[in-house]
């Protein structure tokens, strides 16, 4: 299983499932990270927290613990 966490600076990848449950997963859809979304992984902070994403036009940071729930292709 491939997670958002593993793909590279510069790379799109379709998110494909999400894992968890509750407030965690709650506020990872609440940024629109959903099922079929394509995400653009801009930039890694050098201590590997925050991930900064595209996606939708939009930019945002999501944490490394967070990006392991998702599950892309």
């Amino acid at each position: 299983m491939r997670t958002l966490k593993d793909v590279a600076v510069g790379e799109s990848c379709k998110v494909k499932k999400l894992h968890g449950d509750g407030p965690v997963k709650r506020r990872i859809m609440d940024m629109g990270i959903t099922k079929g979304i394509d995400v653009l992984v801009r930039k890694v902070a050098p201590l590997g927290d925050p991930m900064e994403l595209n996606i939708r036009g939009y930019e945002l940071s999501l944490r490394k613990a967070d990006a392991e729930m998702v599950e892309v292709e």
